[in-house]
């Protein structure tokens, strides 16, 4: 049994910190990508407040096999789009622009997707290998600007920590 629970009294870059090094002890040595992809959604679920879906996308071939798209991964939350073009909505954008995209209100996006109309705000992060985007963190909350600048690092050393296990 795992406990990763993180102090509720720690601030915001000691929890990341926290979140890498749990995400980092549970996915060493493991290889199945589809096994770590759904530790670290629930280890994200865990240690994050006020979310209402945490998971991932990855890249897979379209299934007209011309080009790719993204293709939903483990997750915690409600169900979700299961294919998203590569620059659509904010995870799509991510994908193809290879940038974190950090949405205080998702209604203000355009072309957002909306999986769970409940969702408000929106974090996704780019997870690459060998330079090549291979996937998506996607963090979703129903609290407007739920997610800083501060968020956005922290995800990001997630995803680079585990960009070789996923």
């Amino acid at each position: 049994m795992y406990d990763f629970r993180p102090d509720p009294a720690l601030g915001t870059p000691a929890l990341y910190r926290e979140l890498v090094a749990a995400a980092e002890a549970l996915t060493a040595g493991e290889p199945d990508p589809v096994a770590n992809m759904a530790n670290c959604a629930a280890l994200l679920w865990e240690f994050l407040p006020d979310l209402n879906w945490a998971g991932f996308y990855r890249i897979a071939p379209r299934r007209d096999g011309t080009g790719a798209e993204l293709v939903l991964g483990p997750f915690i939350g409600r169900p979700a789009c299961i294919r998203i073009a590569l620059g659509s909505g904010v995870c799509g954008t991510a994908a193809a622009r290879g940038t974190t995209q950090l949405v205080a209100d998702v209604h203000a996006f355009p072309g957002h997707i909306a999986c769970d109309a409940a969702s408000r705000s929106e974090l996704v992060v780019p997870v690459r290998r060998a330079g090549q985007v291979v996937a998506v963190i996607d963090l979703d909350s129903p609290r407007l600007a739920r997610f800083t600048p501060e968020d956005a690092a922290g995800i990001e050393a997630l995803a680079e920590a585990i960009a070789a296990r996923i």
